[in-house]
């Protein structure tokens, strides 16, 4: 598999978006009127939760440079 390399602005955007995706998933359980986010997993059961914390580690985006941030 060849190396993807991108330079510049368009690595800064990339990163940028995966940054804004993570951002706007997270910021729905800030605060104490934070709701509830179903993570779904590939087995078992969804998991229900209201950490910012569990929400950003279980992110996982398809282009892997929008991944990086």
């Amino acid at each position: 598999m060849a190396k993807e390399i991108k330079y510049s602005q368009k690595a800064r955007e990339s990163i940028l978006m995966g940054v804004d995706t993570l951002a706007n998933a997270v910021k729905v359980t800030l605060g104490p009127k934070g709701r509830n986010v179903i993570l779904e997993k590939s087995f078992g059961s969804p998991n229900i939760t209201k950490d910012g914390v569990t929400v950003a580690k279980e992110i996982e985006l398809e282009n892997k440079f929008e991944d990086m941030g």
